[in-house]
This record gives C-alpha cells, structure tokens and sequence, in this order.
C-alpha cells in the first residue's frame, strides 16, 4: 500500500515527519507503529529512518506499507454509489455479508472490492467503516486510506478539533434506515435508548438488558399501508442488530426478522434498508451525502395485502 502526502506551508520551519503525519493527516498512533516498524517512508523519493527524518515545506512524503489484509479478490458484481481517492461508497445487496467470515471467505464485499481495486489499478487494501448484516440491504461506507478508517471510527484529539472547527457535531458519519413493522407505532415518533446486551443463549442473538451497553435509536413513521408501517430510523449509537433489537423490544419486530419474531410472510428476511449515508472527512474537510432507493422486495411487501 502506498500512501503520498506533501508538506503544506503550515511546516515553514523543519519538523519530524511523526509530527507532520500525527497533527496533519490523521495518522493514528497504531498506524505510526505499523509505518515504523514494518513500513517504509522517502522523503522526496529518498528512504529515511522514521524516527530521525525531518521535512519541511514543498517536501513529497511517501509512505510503503505491506498489504495486511487476507481478503482475496473475487469477481463479484458491486454497485458502487460513490468513489473519490479516500473513500467508497456501495449499496450492498441483501444475502451478502460485508467481512469475510470462515464459512463465507470468497463472497462478500470486501472480496468484490478487492477484485475492482486491482481491476482499476488501485492500491489500495479493504479497509471497512462499518458493517450490515447479511441480510440487511443498503449503503456501506469503506476507507482507501488506513487512517482515514482510523478518525471515522476513533476519532482522535486532531479529528475531533476538525470535527469543531467544520461544525460537525456528533458523529463523522450519520445512517438512515427504513423498514417496514406490521402494526402502528402508538406515537408516530420517539427515541428509544434501551442498553443492549449479548443473548446469555446465543452468540448472535442480543437482547435489551440494564447491564448492556448504551443504545439510541430515533424513529419516525411516515407511511402506513393494509396494516404495515414504513419508518425512517437514525442511530445515534451503532450496536450490533440496533434497529432489530429495539423495535423488537417495544413490541414492533421488523417484517421478516424472524432472529427477534417478525412475520415472514411477506418477506424472507428482515425489512431494513440504509438509504442514507452522510460522511464527514477529516482529512478533506467535505461532507458526503448518498441515498439508495428501497429494494424492489421491501416495497412488494408494504404494498401487499396482509
């Protein structure tokens, strides 16, 4: 992976290339490590000692890491949405999870990414944001850049001075939902801020419990048809299954989750869609906004008849 930055004229006198790289293009503390110890750096072409070497203003910095990802390329349709030299961003389809898992290491996202990356002749290695379930269709936001990764999920003391002086409040990158419940919702709108916690029975199920850990969703509803609602929820917090778990919890489970008792008459897996993404980067100081319209499935299932 090859990493190029130049020295703005902020630096008018000599600093060390750590300092240049912290303060001014996100590299966290464990991405110095990995550059440090494994990596290498030129400055103006010329390879220098990470620890000793000093630039100043015009100088070209190229960082040279080895690829640390064992995601493999696989020729896999994507729907790209939006790219740029930092980040990507696709509508994932439903059946298709995100990550490479041991049971499913060929299939997935981060495979088709690869796969179009060496098509485009890109060097650039998977470095994921977040994640969906399988199951759950919508919009993925992936980093070319490692610490472009790092600020959008540990932001640190720089990020989060950016973040102040943008006036970017909360969060550096924001997710709308909608899905479909059966039923209305006693209040078209509210928050619900139930802590979530592991299933004491199961590795995959989680449950609404005190001793878990803090949890908000918002929801509102905007249509209701033939006994079905269609909501629009935002997260505030981004625990595994949120949406899912709290909706269930309130008495609402998603159509066609059938992990936290939905109906599945309808529709054979969950009705939850990303539809909106909003990404803050720190690094070019512009906001993102991409919508994904709803899968052809979950608007079949709020038409039909119950």
């Amino acid at each position: 992976m090859k990493i190029t930055y130049q020295v703005d004229n902020e630096a008018l006198t000599p600093i060390s290339v750590r300092a240049f790289l912290r303060s001014k293009c996100g590299v966290t503390q464990g991405l110095w490590r990995r550059l440090k110890w494994n990596g290498t750096i030129l400055v103006n072409g010329i390879e220098v000692k990470a620890t000793m070497a000093q630039v100043q203003t015009g100088d070209i910095i190229t960082c040279l890491l080895p690829e640390d990802s064992d995601v493999v390329a696989a020729h896999i349709p994507l729907d790209i949405r939006y790219e740029d030299d930092y980040l990507i961003i696709l509508n994932k389809p439903a059946g298709m999870l995100v990550h490479p898992t041991g049971k499913d290491h060929d299939n997935t996202l981060g495979n088709g990414l690869k796969y179009y990356y060496q098509l485009t002749g890109q060097d650039v290695d998977f470095h994921p944001v977040h994640r969906l379930d399988r199951n759950t269709t919508g919009l993925v936001v992936v980093a070319k850049l490692p610490q472009l990764q790092s600020a959008l999920t540990q932001p640190g003391t720089n990020t989060k001075q950016i973040m102040q002086s943008a006036n970017v409040k909360d969060k550096l990158f924001k997710r709308t939902y909608l899905a479909i419940i059966k039923g209305t919702l006693p209040q078209s709108e509210g928050i619900i801020d139930l802590p979530i916690a592991r299933h004491p029975d199961s590795i995959i199920q989680r449950i609404c419990h005190p001793e878990g850990q803090y949890a908000e969703t918002h929801y509102q509803t905007l249509s209701v048809n033939q006994g079905k609602s269609l909501i629009k929820l935002e997260l505030k917090t981004g625990r595994t299954h949120q949406i899912r778990v709290h909706m269930a919890a309130i008495g609402y489970p998603l159509l066609g989750d059938d992990l936290y008792g939905g109906d599945t008459a309808l529709i054979n897996r969950q009705a939850l869609h990303a539809y909106h993404l909003e990404v803050f980067n720190p690094l070019t100081r512009e906001t993102t906004s991409v919508y994904a319209d709803v899968p052809a499935d979950m608007m079949q299932a709020f038409r039909a008849n119950s």
